[in-house]
């Protein structure tokens, strides 16, 4: 079997939004790292020397090759990262191998 590693970066407020989209196109489950800071090629605004910046998560999917397009765009579409700029991203790597996923995958 074939998996491949969906790796999403959203702002915390659309972590759940994502997660139960990415269920209902066929992810079984997701690890969620909170709190991630990144950096944009614009700085971010500061106000009185505290920067006003917007939490992010990191979302990590192990997924069936066969669903990790349609998971994908999905999570594009309901995060809408093609609606503005540092809304987000996502990317698709491959899983060379995997151990402890569930049994209820099949081939």
């Amino acid at each position: 079997m074939h998996f491949k590693l969906l790796v999403v970066f959203v702002e915390d407020a659309q972590t759940d939004q994502v997660m139960k989209a990415a269920r209902d196109a066929g992810a079984t489950g997701a690890t969620v790292i909170n709190n991630a800071r990144g950096e944009g090629v614009n700085k971010t605004k500061t106000f009185f020397g505290l920067n006003l910046e917007t939490q992010r998560d990191v979302l990590l999917f192990i997924v069936e090759e066969h669903l990790s397009r349609k998971i994908l765009e999905t999570i594009s579409e309901v995060a809408g990262f093609e609606s503005a700029p540092g809304k987000g991203i996502a990317i698709q790597l491959d899983v060379e191998d995997a151990v402890g996923l569930p049994t209820r995958l099949k081939p």
